[in-house]
């Protein structure tokens, strides 16, 4: 019987996957680099450090990254302020009725401890989850499986007995490394990206909690 639900948070708790793209989409074009936003669609769910090294061998960028990760920040705390703390729609009712049926519930991201407990805070959800997990804390960052097994054993949970809801290729690959049962999330807002998960919804009403506990 499955007794726990790890959530990723970009993307399938807050909807703040756009301040990402349109913060570097900007960031890039200033710099003559015309990328479109579907570039970055491959960075989705690591960390920024790996993005921007990335990104800074391939297309050769000139600053540090650390100078690139302030400015995104700085453009993306903009954009928050603009917009708020945006859920993912029907999500709030489904980690409600999780909790209510008695599913340990945790967080594993790629983003800052701060700002996954931040986005939890404004979105008073924070209550829900026994155990918040960042990929700060592990030495592998998605798609490796670190940050999901960390999340797991501090949950004292079986990874077998875990499942994992994500909404990017390398969270689910990091799911599935980790022997846990994957939901992908295919935010229709998004192109599809053929997520390598063992199921794949596309709104948060599709889960019934009580199936959910029989999964293996």
């Amino acid at each position: 019987m499955t007794t726990t639900v790890i959530f990723d948070m970009d993307g399938v708790i807050v909807d703040s996957e756009y301040t990402f793209l349109e913060s570097k989409t900007a960031m890039l074009h200033s710099e003559g680099h015309l990328v479109d936003e579907s570039y970055h669609y491959q960075f989705m769910g690591t960390t920024a450090e790996f993005m921007w090294e990335k990104m800074k061998e391939e297309l050769q960028l000139q600053k540090s990254v650390s100078a690139y990760i302030e400015e995104m920040n700085h453009r993306r705390k903009a954009l928050i302020t603009r917009d708020g703390v945006k859920p993912i729609p029907h999500v709030q009712t489904l980690i409600r009725q999780l909790a209510e049926a008695n599913f340990q519930l945790g967080v594993a991201s790629s983003s800052p401890k701060k700002e996954i407990e931040e986005n939890l805070d404004q979105l008073q959800l924070r209550n829900y989850f026994t155990e918040i997990v960042s990929s700060e804390e592990v030495a592998r960052s998605k798609p490796f499986p670190d940050v999901f097994l960390k999340a797991a054993s501090l949950l004292s949970a079986n990874p077998q007995q875990c499942i994992v809801i994500e909404d990017t290729i390398n969270g689910c690959k990091a799911a599935k490394a980790a022997g846990m049962y994957c939901i992908g999330f295919a935010n229709p807002a998004f192109p599809v990206q053929g997520l390598p998960a063992d199921q794949t919804i596309i709104d948060f009403r599709d889960l019934n909690v009580q199936e959910l506990k029989t999964i293996k």
